[in-house]
């Protein structure tokens, strides 16, 4: 007979009677009866509007030898989620001691290589490819050199900390050594849900190198854009037109379609972004937006037709490659937008100079920085006081000159 399955709402008794054992299924049946399996239970621990539950199983052996398996739950009224899990340890254990079941013994021989061997097979193809990219990048150049020899449960703070000092020989800035322990992070993270032996090491136990200025964002000035655009061909000067207009991303411009495009209430939908030649999602939810359409940018999108190759575009994309398929930044970078810039004089940069010139611009005629804030799409203002807390409103340049003004007379 087929085991069912049956919820009820009760604690467990404080002896569990003699025909109930804990999450045992079912190995083999026989003359002897049914030999259970036992398995150690974590349970399940979930909100139910503002009450939290505890779920765990018992199996209940039938008078004929079967066995029926019963869900239990217990809410937990009006308690947080801390002294929620407190209340519902000792309901676990006592499952498990009825059952004779134990805890899983931590892997702890491995090493770091052998987890990221098993990571990149698990995880790494799930990521974003830029995320994936960077994590790569980390591992092979740092991570993997001075810790993949290491034992799991050698991770400590200590051995840890070797490692940050390793990487503080002035080369390096915090902020890069803060996203190389992130990805380290991440990876050991999936290790303790995979029951490994690992230290748990959090950021704030470390000692990290003194935080250095923050280089000043290079970004186009009006005229160079107005002179970019100008000097380039299609799609470039395109392109360039709509990073001037709205501050985008490269890799969103990429991505813009026809059906991004309302003309009637003159808007561009950001739902996409192209890396490296492929179309994925954009950089974060905040990314995810409406912005104005100028009348000027309004009027050249609907002017604009741009299919060298007359490929098939079925996905509608505004800017195609010879190959009919959307450019990969890089490459539009180097052969595209750097000539322009050597023929200008203008010093080589990459299209992230016009996003910042668009934020500049926006900063420097007096916009609120919450209106900043919601056309570069950050999350938080305070990402956006952070990478343009330099640029001076015309505002306060005005107010300093009256200022100064009225002492000097």
């Amino acid at each position: 007979m087929t085991p069912t399955t049956d919820t009820r709402q009760e604690a467990l008794p404080e002896s569990p009677s003699s025909d109930s054992v804990a999450t045992a299924t079912p190995l083999s049946t026989g003359k002897r009866g049914t030999v259970p399996k036992r398995r150690f239970q974590t349970g399940t621990f979930v909100k139910r509007g503002k009450n939290w539950l505890g779920m765990w199983r018992i199996d209940v052996t039938q008078p004929d030898g079967t066995i029926k398996r019963e869900q239990r739950s217990k809410t937990f009224l009006g308690m947080s989620e801390r002294a929620a899990r407190a209340a519902f340890q000792p309901i676990l254990d006592a499952v498990n001691k009825a059952s004779g079941a134990v805890a899983p013994v931590p892997k702890s021989a491995a090493t770091l290589n052998r987890l990221i061997d098993e990571w990149r097979e698990q995880i790494a193809m799930s990521l974003k490819p830029s995320t994936r990219k960077a994590a790569e990048s980390h591992l092979r150049c740092h991570i993997v050199p001075s810790l993949g020899d290491c034992a799991l449960s050698d991770l400590t703070a200590r051995r840890l900390q070797a490692f940050v000092r390793g990487m503080s020989n002035g080369e390096r800035t915090r902020k890069t050594i803060e996203n190389i322990l992130l990805t380290l992070s991440s990876i050991l993270s999936t290790a303790r849900g995979w029951d490994y032996d690992v230290p748990t090491v959090a950021l704030s136990d470390l000692s990290l190198p003194q935080d250095t200025p923050r280089e000043r964002v290079h970004c186009f000035t009006r005229d160079e854009m107005r002179s970019i655009i100008r000097s380039s061909t299609e799609p470039l000067s395109t392109i360039c037109f709509v990073l001037s207009l709205t501050g985008m991303r490269i890799g969103e411009v990429l991505a813009l379609r026809r059906e991004s495009l309302d003309f009637r209430r003159k808007v561009i939908s950001i739902r996409g972004s192209v890396y490296e030649g492929k179309l994925g999602t954009p950089k974060s939810k905040a990314s995810i937006a409406d912005l104005p359409m100028p009348d000027a940018l309004a009027e050249r999108l609907q002017n604009y037709e741009w299919n060298p190759a007359k490929k098939e575009n079925p996905l509608g994309f505004l800017f195609l490659n010879q190959d009919g398929r959307p450019y990969s930044a890089n490459r539009l970078r180097e052969r595209k937008l750097h000539p322009v810039l050597a023929e200008l004089g203008i010093r080589q940069t990459g299209f992230h100079s016009f996003r910042h010139a668009v934020a500049s611009e926006l900063i420097d005629s007096g916009a609120p920085i919450t209106v900043v804030q919601t056309q570069m799409r950050h999350s938080d203002p305070r990402i956006t006081l952070g990478i343009y807390g330099h640029v001076i409103p015309q505002s306060q340049r005005a107010a300093i000159e009256r200022l100064a003004g009225s002492i000097a007379d």
